[in-house]
């Protein structure tokens, strides 16, 4: 198959598949997702993308109807059926399908397990980003990987009109992440990058940057930084499950970074070793 849609036990071409309208993500987006990529029809990280789900998932008192090694078998399994070996890999669980009704439908009802998998590639990480600051006006729940991702279109849709990749958060003058990624900078020689509090969500290419550094005695800072800070950074990096560790060059108009070619250059080498081995 090119692409495969899954609902609760059937699936097919994402364009055929249909949903039911009283699926309550209709009404009040209320479910949490998690996405990563395949390569040779392996699935990268997939054990943390998993964990993430379900701590999404409990903190919104998301029951999934599947145990994280029936989940795990099942997106290993809808991935070899999808004829390229590189896909995205997304899947999503709803509270349900009931009537329009803010309170929790009752416990009987059943969860709604999505997957959507479609041909795809990782980001060529050579690539520079033009990035764009916007005022974070989200809720005060970033942690959880929620389905409502209304800021993050409207930032897309503000970017596609600039040419801008990405935009950049801030409460303040306190930077979060972006709209689809997390920032984190390098100045003299450290890696800084925003706390996993409730601003931000703990990304899973985050989490392995980190790692990275320390494997490269790089020194680690997670706490938050200023507007101030990101644009004195010697590099500024988005990471996301598809783009690893990407530099911009370019904030609301002013260059920056490129400070630290050579850094960035050995960390998006490791990284992207990392993926080619673990999807061998």
């Amino acid at each position: 198959m090119k692409n495969l849609g899954y609902y609760n036990g059937e699936f097919d071409l994402i364009e055929n598949m249909k949903i039911p309208m009283n699926d309550r993500v209709c009404y009040f987006g209320d479910g949490v997702y998690d996405a990563t990529y395949s390569r040779n029809h392996k699935i990268f990280a997939l054990d943390e993308h998993i964990d993430r789900f379900y701590n999404s998932a409990g903190l919104l008192r998301i029951k999934i109807p599947y145990t994280k090694e029936q989940l795990k078998e099942l997106l290993a399994d809808m991935v070899t059926k999808v004829d390229s070996g590189e896909q995205f890999v997304y899947w999503q669980v709803t509270r349900g399908t009931g009537m329009r009704n803010h309170a929790f439908p009752p416990d009987e009802v059943k969860a709604n397990l999505w997957i959507v998998l479609k041909p795809t590639n990782i980001k060529d990480m050579s690539h520079k980003l033009k990035l764009i600051t916007l005022e974070d006006t989200r809720f005060l729940h970033c942690n959880i990987k929620t389905l409502n991702l209304l800021p993050s279109v409207n930032c897309s849709t503000k970017n596609r009109r600039g040419w801008m990749q990405e935009a950049v958060f801030h409460r303040g003058d306190r930077v979060t992440e972006c709209a689809h990624s997390n920032v984190s900078i390098i100045k003299d020689g450290i890696f800084k990058t925003a706390p996993t509090d409730n601003l931000i969500l703990p990304g899973i290419a985050r989490a392995h940057i980190i790692n990275m550094c320390k494997k490269f005695d790089i020194p680690v800072n997670e706490t938050a930084f200023t507007l101030k800070e990101l644009m004195d950074a010697d590099e500024v990096i988005v990471t996301s499950s598809g783009q690893f560790c990407m530099a911009a060059c370019e904030i609301d108009g002013k260059p920056v970074g490129g400070k630290a070619p050579e850094l960035i250059k050995k960390l998006q080498a490791a990284l992207l070793n990392e993926f080619l081995e673990a999807t061998n």
